[in-house]
Parts: C-alpha cells; sequence; structure tokens
C-alpha cells in the first residue's frame, strides 16, 4: 500500500483493486471540508465538469431516494443519465452509474491512472492530499465529461452543500429534500447552521427545489434564494401533494405543483418517500417547463413507480420476513416506526441494529423503542462504529419512559452472530428489522442475497 501511494508516482495501477485499494488509501487525509484541491484538479483536466448539465440534490435524508426517483423518470422518457451517490450498499463501482449501470471496472482503473499523478502533484502543494472523497468525485466528473456524455447527471452531495466537494458544479436545478439532526460535528449543531450548509448549493439564478419543512429552515432557504435571485418552489406553498391511499404496496399520491396536478403511485415504502416523490416530482416539472426537456406522463408515470433503492424499507428474506432500512438518525427512525404498521402485519417487531459513533442515538432510541419487542445491538464492520454496550446503556436509560413493558435487550458484538440470533427468534408471525448505518446493512443485504463480491464504504 505504501509503495502505491508514495511520491513520485510509482508502479501503473493495474487493476481494478489496485486502483480502489489506491482511492481508499486516501481516506486517512479525511474529510476536509473546502473546494480548494478539487478546483485545482478540475483546472489541471481543463474543466470537464462544464461540459455538463447536472441536477445537484442535497438533504439530510432522502438524497438517495430522489435521485433513484429522478434517474428512473429520466431514463423511462429517453434520458441518458449519470447517477453519483454515496455511500454504495454493494460495490464502489454503485457511485458512479451511467443509465442505471456501474461503471466498468476497467474503466474505473483507467481514470484513477488518469488522476493519480495529478493527486500526487497537489499532495506535495501547501493544499495537502486530495481526499478519497474528492478523487472518487473527480472520477464520476471524468467518466461522465469524457467517456459516456449523458444528458444529464444526477448528483448527490456528500456531506451538507456549501464546502462539499460536489458543489464545484452549476447544476441546472437545485434540489435540497428535506433538513435534521446528521453529521452535527461537521456541520453544525442547530438546524439553522445545518440549513446553511444545504444551502450553500443555491447558486445565482438556478431554480432550486425543497420539501422541508421546519420554519426556522424555510426561512434559511428563503434568504438564501432570494440573495441569490433564484425562484424557490416549496412544499406546502408552491407545490403540495396528498396521499390518496396503498394499494397492494403502491402507495398513491395527487401532486399539485405551479403548472399541473397529477395522480402519482410509487412502489417505494414509507410515508417519507411521498415527500421524496413529490420534491423530484416538481424538480421534473422545472426541466419539463424551462428547459425543455420532453417527459410524457405515461413515462413520468412508470418512471416513480418502478423505482427502487436498496436498503430502504427494502424485504429481503420471507422466511423469516427481514426488511433493512438505513434509518440512522432521529428523522429516519421516526419515518421507520410510522412506515412499519402501515406496510406490514405482526405480531412481534424484532430489531437489529449497529451505528456509527456520533450524536443523537438518544433521539433514534425515542422512536424506535416504543415499538420494538427484542432489540438486538450489535457494532458495524467499520472503523468509526458505535461500542454495542454505550448504545445498550442509552437504551436502557430510556427503557423507562419509552419502552414497551416486556422489552428484550441483547448485545451482540459481531453482527453476523446478531444476524443468525434474528433469524432464529423471528417466527412466521413476526417480522425482523436491521436498521442503522448503511455500513451494517451493506453487510447484512449481502448475507443474506449472498452476494459475495460485496464491497462497501462511503
Amino acid at each position: 500500500m505504501e509503495e502505491m501511494i508514495g511520491s513520485g508516482g510509482t508502479a501503473p495501477l493495474s487493476s481494478y483493486t489496485e486502483a480502489v485499494d489506491w482511492i481508499n488509501g486516501l481516506i486517512p487525509f479525511g474529510i476536509r471540508p473546502g473546494l480548494e484541491r478539487i478546483e485545482v484538479l478540475m483546472e489541471k483536466l481543463g474543466n470537464p465538469h462544464r461540459k455538463l448539465k447536472f441536477i445537484h440534490v442535497a438533504g439530510t435524508n432522502g438524497k438517495g431516494s430522489t435521485c433513484a426517483f429522478l434517474t428512473s423518470v429520466l431514463l423511462k422518457s429517453g434520458y441518458s443519465v449519470g447517477t453519483f451517490t454515496s455511500p454504495y450498499i454493494t460495490k464502489f463501482t454503485n457511485r458512479f452509474q451511467y443509465n442505471g449501470m456501474d461503471i466498468p471496472e476497467e474503466t474505473l482503473a483507467e481514470l484513477a491512472e488518469k488522476l493519480r499523478p495529478l493527486v500526487e502533484e497537489i499532495a506535495g502543494t501547501e493544499l495537502g492530499s486530495p481526499t478519497m472523497f474528492e478523487v472518487a468525485t473527480a472520477l464520476a466528473i471524468l467518466y461522465y465529461a469524457e467517456r459516456c456524455y449523458p444528458d444529464v447527471v444526477v448528483w448527490e452531495t456528500g456531506l451538507g452543500g456549501r464546502l462539499d466537494v460536489t458543489n464545484i458544479v452549476t447544476p441546472v436545478v437545485s434540489v435540497i429534500t428535506n433538513v435534521g439532526h446528521d453529521h452535527t460535528d461537521v456541520l453544525g449543531d442547530t438546524l439553522e447552521k445545518i440549513a446553511g450548509e444545504k444551502a450553500g448549493i443555491i447558486k445565482p439564478g438556478v431554480p432550486v427545489v425543497s420539501c422541508v419543512s421546519q420554519p426556522e429552515v424555510i426561512a434559511v432557504l428563503k434568504a438564501k434564494a432570494a440573495a441569490c435571485r433564484s425562484t424557490l418552489y416549496l412544499a406546502g406553498e408552491d407545490f403540495s401533494y396528498d396521499l390518496t391511499g396503498i394499494e397492494d404496496g403502491v402507495q398513491r399520491f395527487n401532486f399539485k405543483g405551479p403548472f399541473r396536478s397529477l395522480d402519482v403511485g410509487i412502489g417505494m415504502k414509507g410515508e417519507h418517500q411521498l415527500s421524496n416523490a413529490a420534491g423530484a416530482m416538481m424538480t421534473l416539472e422545472v426541466l419539463r417547463q424551462y428547459m425543455a426537456f420532453m417527459l410524457e406522463d405515461e413515462d413520468v408515470l412508470e418512471g416513480f413507480k418502478n423505482t427502487f433503492w436498496a436498503g430502504r424499507l427494502e424485504e429481503v428474506s420471507r422466511s423469516p420476513r427481514i426488511v433493512l432500512d438505513g434509518a440512522h438518525n432521529p428523522e429516519g427512525a421516526e419515518s421507520l416506526a410510522k412506515s412499519l404498521p402501515q406496510f406490514y402485519k405482526y405480531g412481534k417487531l424484532n430489531l437489529l441494529m449497529g451505528m456509527l459513533a456520533n450524536k443523537h442515538h438518544e433521539s433514534y432510541f425515542k422512536h424506535i423503542l416504543p415499538i420494538v419487542d427484542t432489540l438486538i445491538l450489535t457494532e458495524p464492520d467499520f472503523r468509526k462504529k458505535m461500542d454495542a454496550e454505550e448504545l445498550q446503556a442509552i437504551a436502557e436509560r430510556l427503557r423507562d419512559k419509552y419502552a414497551k413493558e416486556n422489552l428484550e435487550i441483547i448485545v451482540e458484538r459481531n453482527w453476523g452472530k446478531a444476524l443468525q440470533l434474528l433469524q432464529s427468534i423471528t417466527s412466521e408471525n413476526d417480522l425482523a428489522v436491521v436498521s442503522g448505518t448503511l455500513y451494517l446493512i451493506s453487510d447484512v443485504r449481502s448475507t443474506l442475497l449472498r452476494q459475495p463480491d460485496s464491497e462497501k464504504g462511503w
């Protein structure tokens, strides 16, 4: 590993595995907010991002699902689409998709080889080494601008917005799904501060669509949009959506926008998906109305109905019934708690969870404890994991106030054994749920779906 990232550009990256190892070898450089390094890198490459049309998506939860809705509808409508998302569920190549397919491994290796000497050059300056996420973002831009030329790129932020590397682009439309408590160590500890970071993706004159609901967050977005002279389309003011029914697992809602109304059905479970779908619908309306995108109703409806996003209320096993959901913050937990009884009938609810070591797990438990019969606490196979006994201490502290009377709490640090335990205690009439960080969801999913080449990461 050392010789690969050493100075002076050593042996070329001869394989996909070496390329991914090199990129992941940059992880120790951490998350360093700021656009200086990516700007220098893009300049050295001739600013390829300026050739592309982006839909930039930020938000605390729902970014991935919103990107999935947009990708599905645009593909169904005949457009070629690049989709850049993180973290990935199965494989490193998942982050860089073109028309729903991962980047070919050899293409990734070639582009990494092109980037490496430039990354080493920047590492030798006072700017320091570009981070793993910066290099992945640069690789995505190169892939779309020089290899596959999509009509539009659905572009998800990594963290926050203002100082996130993805913010180097000027999109055709910006989307802010919602704002909640996540990554407070980096983005700030109040909703206003977090909203300020997300609002950083609003660019002069570029329309912005948002489903945020808290008054203090709305105020931040309105102020930023006004300062940028950008039109803000806000849920509840400029467009609305009302659930009209759930039939055969399909949620139907009536979308009312500034240009027209439409009845839409989605196969994604959970009431929070209505908000994500409505935000995506408003975004598509902006593209249709102002940017001459040809979007036929039939294709739009088909695209919404067929959207799928792994690890979001996803049923991966029938016997016993096991549902995976990457709810890892208070807002995600609240949506999960509301959605489970809406979509499933069950006797006992057994929940396996593992978290990364950051704040706000108390608020997560306040939503989860009232609905769970057996809680199994484990640890994801990841360097920043939260100690399972620390989680147990939080759950026990909240037990009297929030938990069901006979709640059983079990600690099993080994996630593989914890999963076996979950399977063994869940009877035909019960429901098993695996929740928490996507690093845990990723491993559990590949085990249950028997995907041996699964990787995982940020």
